[in-house]
């Protein structure tokens, strides 16, 4: 076992009356989400500003697609990483340097004009922003417990919230006659006072010393066959999302005859459905089991995504982006809770394996999507979505099965 300070004491209060559980949110909490919204910003900000870059520097769709496994890069690394900074430092100060290295990523890919030294950037902030990800989703398990899935559901809504701020001022300073690097550059300076504030609150942080289960025993256990599952459903959504957020306003663009500047708002669609869902995600996390709310998001986003890629009318279009962005919104932190559950009380481990499904799904998506546009066209190539889809609910599929098969073996009598 190991010994880590800096914790806050865990936040959760028992409802006597009603026998639930309900969330009570307090700096600690809101820090956390402000964190997961400055990775939001730069997150839901990238896919627009790619858009931009690539007309700006006349890229192909194949090298504007190596832009996703960039992200992959960064999130592997960063994932790796993870586990053997918290077994050393306070989470609180991981924290503090993934938003600095955030900041310094997203800087240098703002000020770089190569095409190299801009994926080298996203690869930088990528890898810093899966530290700040996984930071937040241990913080809020460790501060919540049994509320913590409502807690993780609203930092997301707190990310796509400030998803649709970022692509809204990307337009806002090109109509204003300056670029996209204006308004990713607000991102920097979100970050580093998050910093800083994170830091402080470590600093100032009275917490008693919590007990933490030892990683390195943990990650020799390894991760039972139904946590690989629950992976495979976290890869196959997150595919569909990031595949939607650099990619949509290519579609939006050539069949709906929109200007690359308004199509890159069209992402916006998505995360205001993303927004919606997750603010309401709290509430219906705590009441429906997750299998069955999986399964309704994977179908809510389908439908969406069915009248997205059907019609050549720009509100229509953006209607589709909507439904598909309130399905969305429940993947991840639907993902993450089944990727907990099966963890077989390894959540570190967990987190840390989850960021190579996020990196998959961020670099094989968006690449395969930009390699099959150039060869088909993007309305072709965007047939690997539902098939994300299915792969993701034949996933939890198998996973009541053998939830399914585990009730009946404990009710057959010795």
């Amino acid at each position: 076992m190991q010994l880590q300070t800096g914790q806050f004491e865990n936040a959760e209060t028992i409802d006597r009356s009603h026998s639930t559980t309900r969330l009570v949110r307090d700096r600690v909490t809101w820090l956390h989400y402000a964190q997961q919204g400055a990775f939001g910003y730069f997150q839901f900000g990238f896919g627009p500003s790619v858009l931009l870059f690539r007309q700006e520097a006349d890229l192909s769709r194949t090298v504007a697609g190596l832009y996703g496994p960039a992200l992959a890069v960064g999130a592997v690394i960063g994932g790796a990483l993870f586990p053997h900074l918290t077994r050393r430092l306070p989470l609180a100060v991981v924290l503090s340097i993934a938003l600095g290295g955030l900041a310094s990523g997203v800087a240098m890919f703002c000020l770089t004009p190569s095409v190299v030294g801009t994926l080298v950037a996203a690869a930088i902030a990528m890898g810093f922003g899966i530290l700040v990800l996984s930071g937040v989703s241990t913080g809020l398990s460790d501060h919540h417990a049994t509320t913590s899935g409502a807690a993780i559901s609203e930092a997301n809504a707190a990310s796509a919230g400030m998803g649709i701020i970022a692509p809204l001022l990307i337009n806002v300073a090109v109509d204003a006659g300056l670029d996209w690097r204006a308004a990713m550059g607000l991102s920097i300076v979100f970050a580093c006072v998050l910093a800083a504030v994170t830091a402080l609150t470590h600093r100032h942080s009275t917490a008693q010393i919590r007990v933490v289960p030892d990683r390195q025993h943990s990650e020799s256990e390894g991760l039972p066959r139904r946590y690989w599952l629950a992976w495979t459903c976290l890869l196959a959504t997150g595919s569909v999302e990031a595949g939607l957020m650099l990619w949509s306003p290519e579609q939006l663009r050539i069949h709906t005859g929109m200007a690359a500047d308004m199509a890159a708002i069209g992402v916006s669609a998505v995360l205001g459905g993303m927004l919606v869902g997750r603010l309401a995600g709290g509430w219906v996390v705590a009441r429906i089991p997750t299998a069955p709310l999986m399964f309704a998001a994977l179908t809510i986003a389908a439908a969406g995504f069915a009248v997205f890629w059907s019609t050549a009318d720009p509100e229509i279009a953006m209607a589709g982006l909507i439904c598909c962005g309130l399905g969305i919104s429940l993947h991840f932190p639907l993902g993450v809770a089944l990727t907990m559950k099966t963890s077989n009380q390894q959540p570190e481990l967990a987190m840390s394996r989850n960021s190579y499904g996020i990196a998959f799904g961020f670099g094989a998506a968006p690449f395969l999507l930009g390699a099959l546009a150039d060869q088909l066209g993007i309305r072709a190539a965007f047939g690997l979505i539902p098939l994300c889809l299915l792969v993701a609910a034949l996933s939890v599929a198998q996973l009541k099965h053998l939830e399914r098969r585990d009730r009946l073996t404990a009710t057959v009598p010795r």
